[in-house]
């Protein structure tokens, strides 16, 4: 995401430094208030750190949610690479023996673009995983979310207490929910015109 211009003499800020979620992958995060910026919300990566630009104006909860948000929108920029079917298996095997101990073991895990109301599929049947392409390009936590929530289902089909014991296992799940239910709000909203790697505060 791009850098705004150096800070200019006249402009009021102010800087707040925190440790990042788990999982964000920086360091060290730094919040930048300024008092030109009205309505939209920058980040990018400054060494080891993250650097959040926000109008001056937010209250600390809307800046905790808004460098939540861009720490997401960063992972997913730097995690553009797609995985391969043979990648995305691989990944699955890994995380059910450290999630699993190793007991789901799919036969096969592969991208498909005809499941767009749900994330992933499963066939125990058949031992088979599906994993939505719209997935591709979201932060890999959320992809690794998804993946563990399609291995439970090997072991327990449906979505009773002992799936949800399953995958309380997995430590990121309650924030990979939380992102993916965003994606569905967000895409049930107006678009609003911005320029890449902001977001609009409101």
């Amino acid at each position: 995401m791009p850098a705004d211009p150096p800070h200019r003499a006249g402009t009021s800020q102010r800087s707040t430094k925190s440790q990042p979620p788990s999982g964000s992958g920086a360091s060290a995060i730094e919040v930048r208030r300024s008092a030109r910026r009205r309505r939209t919300v920058s980040a990018y990566r400054e060494g080891d750190r993250t650097v959040v630009l926000i109008p001056a104006r937010m209250s600390e909860a809307e800046e905790q949610r808004w460098v939540n948000v861009m720490l997401d929108k960063l992972a997913a920029q730097e995690s553009r690479r797609t995985l391969g079917d043979a990648e995305l298996a691989e990944r699955a095997r890994r995380l059910s023996e450290q999630y699993l101990d190793g007991r789901a073991r799919p036969a096969s895990v592969r991208w498909v673009t005809n499941q767009n109301t749900r994330w992933g599929s499963c066939t125990p049947s058949e031992g088979s995983i599906r994993l939505s392409h719209r997935l591709q390009g979201m932060p890999e936590y959320v992809v690794d979310y998804v993946l563990v929530h399609e291995l439970a289902h090997l072991l327990v089909p449906g979505h009773g207490p002992r799936f949800w014991d399953l995958l309380e296992a997995y430590p990121r799940t309650e924030r990979a929910r939380g992102y993916l239910e965003g994606v569905v709000a967000a895409d049930r909203l107006p678009r609003v015109p911005g320029t890449r790697g902001e977001g609009q505060a409101k």
